[in-house]
């Protein structure tokens, strides 16, 4: 097996992941830094991201707002000295994306525009129309390119983390063009790979978004924390369920049902459209269950109204919500309702990391949307995710060069190497089988949405349980079709979907176990926030057995928990 090696690997080549290669080449630029991606990195799901990234830059805003704002969102499940550290680093962020060149939408005065977005009660979600994670994105790539001692490896997929005497050394990687497994090993390993909503069904996440690098940390002995905590944002298109971008909203879009009314005021009567995503997708969904949803080809949903925006301002602050509207609905958004409904979107959960992105293995860091600071809690704010990525990646990338700067390259055992390409191409590649892949991840999205959805009840999540680790067990018994090495995406398909099926499992066993209601985790069964006894965060550990859960604490430092209103 080849062996690559690097001062830093950073795998994941998203937000987080290219903010990082630019700290960690800006900090030392002697370090050799390698960035690996199983997507050209300007495909990555990051581009996805519409509405905007949350700053302080105006007067009559505060650092403390924005904190109390995103702690007050996350139903108080956030740790409260990493809020005060982003609140006050974001602002850094968008300004050093404005020098590099982002084409941020600007106001008639010169000064980057703000608009409004749920849970926020000032208007300072910064944005580049509706396109604001491409163009932060294609930024922070061309900003890369500057930095020779940064050196990308496109469409690699990486398979396992190597953990040696407690500490990360490398990871093993196939470059998919040859279907050929090397080791990368480094002194500092960040993963940066992003989310995992691809275990459901109705989602606006991207293919690509599988989870790989959750399950692999979780694989190799890192705990996963908060996975129950899912956030399903309010306006998936339908039926495709890609994203109308919450800035629509923003811009004063009105969400109506089938009555023509005006529903959130039942709800939220203060913040309407702009509640945060957890109360608006209840809101939602309850529309449809009480039978006040439109009716349509694709089932019950909800209508987002543009129309008295007018053409001008469509155009201008939502040209790509009009496009896919047109393209994809074959409605013009300017004349015409837009048909939505929620859709899985995002975990607050994930890899468990420290303030300093420091995960519990040391040389293993982890940041965005594949991390769990505890930054988000029970409910992610809108904008604060892109702007996580921003801030946090930086941290990592800093943190990783200073570890690598004080160490040496690592010693690669051959006994895990072995078992990996045992495991990758004997066990899974060609193993003869009858059951298919396609058809056992079909399966694992539908129990997704019928057992872990908007509202949850123990005994249908004991279902899903249950019903996930019998597909775990089929897909023992499953078989690739095509054979060959070279670019054989079923072949990759096969790798992604056992890392989902981890994934999904952990999710299901963490939201069964927390028998209370906080943020985007409602229970039926157990309709109340519970701060004597849930008031932690949840730690899951892979066993042979399966996940082994524990509870750690939440840090507070000013805001005690109180009654959550909008």
């Amino acid at each position: 097996m080849e062996v690559i090696s690097h001062d830093i690997v950073i795998v994941g080549a998203g937000i987080a992941g290219l903010r990082a290669a630019i700290a960690a080449a800006e900090y030392d630029p002697k370090l050799s830094i390698g960035v690996i991606s199983k997507v050209y990195p300007t495909r990555s799901h990051s581009v996805c991201a519409q509405g905007g990234t949350a700053a302080v830059l105006r007067e009559g805003d505060s650092l403390e707002l924005h904190a109390w704002d995103t702690v007050k969102g996350s139903d108080f499940l956030a740790d409260q000295d990493v809020v005060e550290l982003f609140v006050n680093r974001i602002p850094i962020e968008i300004v050093k994306l404005d020098h590099w060149g982002c084409p941020w939408s600007r106001d008639e005065d010169g000064k980057i525009s703000q608009r409004p977005f749920g849970g926020h009660s000032f208007p300072r979600a910064c944005f580049a129309a509706d396109y604001t994670g491409l163009h932060e994105m294609h930024t922070l790539y061309g900003r890369s390119l500057l930095y020779d001692n940064i050196n990308f490896y496109y469409e690699w997929f990486v398979t396992s983390l190597i953990v040696d005497d407690g500490i990360a050394k490398g990871v093993t990687a196939i470059e998919i063009k040859t279907g050929k497994m090397s080791v990368f090993k480094a002194k500092s390993i960040i993963m940066a790979t992003g989310g995992y909503m691809r275990i459901y069904n109705f989602t606006t996440y991207s293919h690509s978004a599988t989870g790989d690098g959750v399950a692999i940390a979780y694989r190799a002995g890192t705990p996963l924390k908060d996975m129950e905590m899912v956030q399903f944002h309010p306006t998936g298109l339908v039926p495709s369920g890609i994203l109308i971008t919450e800035g629509a909203r923003g811009e004063g879009g009105y969400l109506i049902n089938a009555n023509g009314e005006r529903f959130m005021r039942h709800y939220a009567p203060k913040y309407m459209e702009t509640a945060p995503r957890d109360v608006v997708s209840r809101a939602e969904y309850t529309e449809i269950l009480e039978g006040r949803g439109f009716k349509g080809p694709f089932g019950p949903y909800i209508a987002l109204d543009l129309r008295h925006l007018g053409e001008g301002k469509i155009n201008e602050r939502l040209p790509l919500i009009r496009d896919v509207c047109i393209k994809l609905a074959g409605i013009d958004p300017v004349d015409e309702l837009i048909p939505i409904r929620p859709a899985a979107h995002y975990s607050m959960g994930g890899i468990h990391a420290n303030i300093k992105t420091e995960t519990p293995i040391p040389r293993l860091y982890a940041a965005g949307e594949c991390s769990c600071l505890s930054l988000h809690g029970a409910n992610r704010l809108g904008t604060n995710s892109t702007a996580e990525c921003l801030v946090f990646g930086a941290i990592a990338g800093v943190e990783a060069a200073k570890h690598a700067q004080s160490s040496s390259l690592p010693d690669i055992p051959q006994n895990p190497l072995l078992m990996e390409e045992k495991r990758v191409y004997d066990c899974i590649l060609k193993h003869e089988g009858s059951e298919r892949i396609p058809e056992i991840r079909n399966e694992m999205r539908y129990i997704m949405d019928d057992c872990a959805w908007i509202f949850r009840h123990g005994d249908k999540l004991l279902e899903g349980l249950k019903k996930i680790r019998n597909l775990k067990e089929r897909f023992r018994n499953a078989r690739v079709e095509d054979r060959g090495r070279v670019f054989n995406t079923g072949f990759i398909a096969a790798l992604e979907l056992d890392f989902m099926l981890d994934l999904a499992e952990v999710t299901l066993l963490s939201a069964l176990n927390r028998k209370e209601s906080r943020g985007a985790h409602s229970r039926i069964d157990y309709p109340n926030r519970d701060d004597e006894n849930w008031l932690v965060h949840t730690l899951a550990y892979h066993t042979v057995d399966g996940p082994r859960l524990e509870y750690i604490p939440v840090t507070i430092t000013k805001w005690t928990p109180q009654v959550r209103a909008y």
